[in-house]
């Protein structure tokens, strides 16, 4: 049975990341990345709200989704067939794919600051490719956790531990796994040292999202779940809406990306309420399709993909002129 409200929350996602990058490429808060804001004093650019709103929950949710589907696809494929898809379709283009095609955006990138000079093109190429990883550093996460997934699923051989899940109640899944989601926040590293890896492990944030991932595949991939987290939708939606303002109107002017920032409790219980309020709602809501529908959720990967290298583009051009 086609899940179509899963689809459509996927799709609906990857356009809200696109619509981030648009503010975070122009923000005036101090996020690295960008080539500035319109105005220099942080608290007089309202529209950098869009990134407090977004940027606590939306690729946790990606993460969760992605983990509800690892389990729909193993239920059909072998352990063997599912670890040679998930290589195909992520291990592939996010080594091969960012020599051949993402070295574009690292050109645009270092069009900004210029690094490297006048450095010859064959030294220079391989170089602008990883610093042009752009949105790949998801697929390299998530396929690691595919693989790490088909380990714990030899230790839990007869389902077991994805059975218990199955019965929680909503309770459990309001508060076991909101704590679980905050804990994955505080394996940032909060003072990240420049000469370091530091800012590497928390751009891949490996914990704060394999926490999701993992929930995804034992807790919400179960129908009695997802109808339970249906059935609070609205009050869900009413405590993120109020947790997300609290969050705002406390954070305004500071870098919504720091470590400190991010690990904060009302930053995680923010994104925890949001992400069951999306769950439900589109379960709710959005479970039917369309002909713009079925078009997006086949294109969703192919738009995540290559949403950063035209955005990297038009900020180049820009800064050009």
């Amino acid at each position: 049975m086609r899940r179509h409200w899963l689809d459509n929350l996927r799709w609906a996602t990857v356009i809200l990341v696109l619509i981030y990058h648009v503010f975070y490429f122009y923000n005036n808060k101090g996020v690295f990345g960008g080539i500035g804001g319109f105005v220099e004093d942080p608290m007089k650019q309202p529209q950098d709200v869009i990134m407090y709103i977004l940027y606590p929950w939306f690729m946790m949710l990606l993460f969760l989704v992605a983990g509800i589907s690892a389990r729909y696809s193993l239920e059909k494929r072998s352990a063997k067939e599912f670890s040679k898809s998930r290589t195909l379709k992520l291990l592939v283009p996010s080594t091969i794919g960012l020599f051949v095609f993402h070295w574009m955006v690292g050109y645009f990138n270092t069009r900004i600051a210029n690094p490297f000079g006048e450095m010859p093109l064959l030294i220079k190429w391989p170089l602008l490719s990883i610093s042009g990883c752009g949105p790949l550093w998801f697929i390299q996460d998530l396929w690691l956790f595919s693989i790490l997934l088909l380990l714990i699923r030899k230790l839990d051989a007869e389902d077991r531990l994805w059975s218990l899940c199955g019965k929680a109640s909503v309770p459990v899944i309001i508060i076991a796994c909101g704590v679980l989601v905050y804990l994955g926040s505080q394996a940032l590293i909060r003072h990240p040292r420049p000469e370091s890896a530091d800012g590497l492990f928390n751009l891949y944030k490996p914990l704060t999202y394999f926490i999701p991932f993992l929930l995804g595949y034992f807790v919400f991939s179960h129908d009695a779940v997802q109808d339970k987290v249906e059935r609070i939708h609205l009050p869900m939606l009413v405590c993120a809406i109020i947790a997300g303002v609290a969050l705002v109107w406390t954070g305004w002017g500071r870098n919504n990306t720091e470590p400190e920032f991010l690990s904060g409790w009302l930053n995680c219980l923010y994104a925890w309420l949001m992400m069951l309020a999306m769950l439900g709602c589109f379960k709710a809501w959005f479970d039917r399709t369309d002909a713009f529908c079925s078009y997006m959720a086949r294109s969703s990967f192919g738009i995540y993909i290559v949403h950063s290298c035209v955005s990297t583009k038009s900020c180049g051009r820009l800064n050009k002129v």
